[in-house]
Formats: structure tokens, sequence, C-alpha cells
């Protein structure tokens, strides 16, 4: 098989080109034939003039490559080498929505043949791939896997984002379905990735690996949330408790935040979903989630609390929130908790303006009913810094000011600036 996938006598799908089957497509076009399909017929025909839809990459990135992009199911049928990146969301029940991965499999399944592989990128709970995802394609496509066909896992590691730690430089984790899928699949990888291959002993240990890389960002994070709120009531700052723990050298340095995103606040449910099917009620990761969805409550309550010790009525005020997308410098606008926190202060009838340099305003207002606005005005009672964009860094403590009104809150959420040693007239907070 890798012979032949090196000699471009057979080719390689990829299934799904968002943030992560993109880059991995035009990353394995290098050097194989690669056919990129997705259904958003809108997203292949931008891709196909070299433009990608998540804003992730340049429009060198798609030059020299060997790639079909195709928004056509049967097109898959010339490919003997699958591989799945389709997103795996949880619905508004915090359950796991498997559908996408599932269709996924049936459109693979019916043009599967004998000797092919198809290899799961999406993040699953352990045993999604063998036991929910397998079946799928069995029934589709009437072959039998180890006999017909092989498959793998390879959890993807894509940081929206990150120009610095790309595809091709994070070690990838690779499983397979026998030895020699496993080996397959490592040569396959590894011909792209120069940080190296992980060969994880079964697929249900590589998905696991996936699911608690980010359960532990989630809980680090959580605890420090939980710190933040206690040093709030306490009056002290906490990031320069943070600064003093930090000299010694085993500790841990996480910061508070909003935390959203497709990854670390998706992933821990995937995980909590397999233990309760298996009858182990986690206590510790559903704990940290609880922390972590409750923040965008407890900032606005505390800008709340702010206005009315300064004497001004919440449903008068007028707030400017910057920044909307779930971090820094990306356009991507799933599950950020910056729309949550607009919608907790709407909850107390404060009027609030939205910017972002990098959010579509078209996006916002499909996936939030909110509206971006274009400029700033200058009569705002508080302003929120929610996401540390580099635009947002170029400012200083007079900006803020020129667009509030007397007796300025500036709350930042990312604490990306340093406390003002004298405020002169502006309250500075941060979590």
């Amino acid at each position: 098989m890798y012979q032949d996938l090196l000699e471009k006598k057979k080719k390689i799908s990829v299934t799904g080109l968002g943030y992560v089957g993109l880059p991995l497509a035009l990353e394995l076009a290098k050097k194989f034939s690669v056919i990129g399909f997705d259904i958003n017929i809108e997203r292949v025909e931008l891709m196909k003039k070299n433009i990608d839809p998540s804003n992730e990459l340049e429009s060198s990135a798609f030059e020299n490559k060997d790639i079909l992009f195709t928004s056509d199911p049967t097109d898959l049928a010339q490919a003997h080498f699958h591989i799945v990146a389709v997103p795996t969301p949880v619905d508004e029940h915090k359950v796991p929505n498997l559908t996408p991965v599932f269709k996924a499999s049936q459109t693979i399944g019916t043009y599967l043949k004998r000797g092919d592989y198809v290899v799961y990128e999406s993040t699953v709970y352990p045993g999604c791939t063998e036991e929910d995802c397998l079946p799928i394609l069995e029934e589709k496509s009437g072959l039998k896997v180890g006999r017909d066909f092989k498959i793998g896992y390879s959890p993807e590691r894509i940081v929206p984002g990150d120009k610095v730690k790309t595809l091709a430089t994070i070690v990838k984790v690779v499983s397979g379905s026998d030895e020699e899928a496993l080996d397959v699949i490592a040569k396959v990888y590894g011909s792209v990735i120069t940080a190296g291959i992980h060969k994880a002993s079964s697929i249900k240990v590589a998905e696991a690996a996936k699911v608690i890389e980010n359960t532990q960002r989630d809980l680090n994070i959580s605890l420090m949330n939980e710190l933040s709120i206690i040093f709030d009531k306490l009056n002290i700052d906490t990031r320069e408790v943070l600064a003093a723990a930090s000299t010694k050298w085993n500790f841990l340095k996480f910061y508070p935040g909003l935390v959203g995103g497709h990854c670390i606040s998706v992933d821990p449910y995937y995980l909590l979903h397999k233990s309760k099917q298996i009858g182990y009620d986690p206590q510790v990761i559903l704990s940290g989630r609880r922390i972590n969805d409750s923040m965008p409550s407890f900032i606005a309550k505390k800008l709340v609390q702010i206005l009315i010790q300064r004497e001004k009525s919440p449903g008068d005020a007028k707030i400017l929130v910057m920044g909307i997308t779930f971090k820094e410098n990306v356009s991507d606008i799933r599950n950020s908790k910056v729309a949550d926190l607009i919608r907790e202060l709407m909850q107390y009838s404060i009027n609030v303006h939205v910017v972002d340099p990098h959010a579509s305003p078209n996006e916002v207002a499909h996936e939030y009913g909110l509206t971006l606005i274009d400029n700033p005005s200058n009569d705002y009672d508080a302003v929120i810094i929610a996401v540390s964009h580099n635009e947002y860094l170029k400012l200083d403590f007079d900006y803020y000011k020129s667009i509030m009104k007397e007796e300025p809150l500036l709350m930042d959420i990312k604490g990306i600036y340093e406390r003002p040693q004298n405020e002169n007239g502006m309250l500075y907070w941060r979590l």
C-alpha cells in the first residue's frame, strides 16, 4: 500500500476540509495524490481558487500540490487510503454529536474496496472507532476488517492560529487494527510529519490519549478559574499570585479565562459520556467543566456589581466587548464563551456593543444572532477585552479612557496588560 501511494498508483482521500482536514490534505499532497472531499460546496469552490475558508492558510499553501478538491462523493472511489477529519461537537445537552463522523463512515463505506485503509482523526471517546464506526463501514461495504480492509486512528493535534506549532512539527500518534496497518499508517504520516511518530499499542489507547490531552488542560484552567474567584473575594490579583508561585521550578503555569472552542471545552464531554456508559460517574472532570462553563456568569455579575457600586444602573449602561472568536488571532467563533458572556450581560438589560477584527459579521449573526459593529463609539461605561488579538496589544490605557465616560472600567479577561501603578481615574480589573 505505502509504495503504491508513494508512486501515486493509489490515492489518499481526506474527508472534511476544515481546520484539521485541509492542512493535512495539503501536507500529504506534497508527496501523494490526494482527493480532498467536503460536503460544503461553497467551501470546496473557494479551495479550488486557493482560498482557505478558515483563513488559516495563505494561498501559497495550495501551490504545487497534487490534490483534487471535490464535493462529489463518487470521487472517493478513486482512493485507497481514506482519512476522516470531520468535526465531532456536542449538542445543547453536552452529549457527543457523532452524526458527522457516522455520515462520513457511511459515505466512505459505500466506496470502500478490498485492500483499502480508513483512518479516523476526529476526536472521539475510547472505543468509538471500533465499536461505532467500524460496523458502519462493514455494513455499507459488505467487507470485513482484517480480511478485506484495515482501519486506524490518528488523533488530530492542529492548533488554530499557531504559526510555529504546525502540523508537521507536532509529534503524531498513530494506531492500527493490526501490526501491518500500524506500520503502513505510520509510514504514510511519517513521510510528512518531521517531529516524529508515536505508535500507540491499540486504537483505544490512541483515542484515549487524544481525549485526555484537552481534558487535562481543561482541569488545569478550571483550577485557575476557581482560584481567581477566591482571590477576587480576597482582593488579591491572581496574575501576581501566579507570577510569585511560578518561581518554584515545578509549578505548572496555567491562567484563568474563558474556555471555548472546539477542543478544550468539548473533548471532556466525550470522556464523560463514555465513563457514564460503563457505569462510572466522573467527579473531577465534571467539576472542572462546571467551573469553566460558569465563568461568563461570574464575569457578568462582577461587572454589574461594580456598576452598582458606582451608582450606575445596569439597564442604562453601555458596554463594549472586544473580541468574540474562541481564541486570539483566529476567525473561528465555534463554541465561543464570549458569546455566552454577552448573553449574560444582556440578561441584565445592558446595552452591549461587540467588535472583532477577525470574526465574520455574517457568521456571528448566523451562529449567535449578534451584530458586530465596525467602529466603537466614545460613550461606554465599561470595556471588556475578551480576546487578546494582536490588534488590541497595541492599544494603551489612554485609548480605552478615550472611548469611555466618567469613572471608566476596563475588564481585562485575558490579562494582556500589566496592572497600572496609577489607574488615574480608570478602574482596571482582570481575572
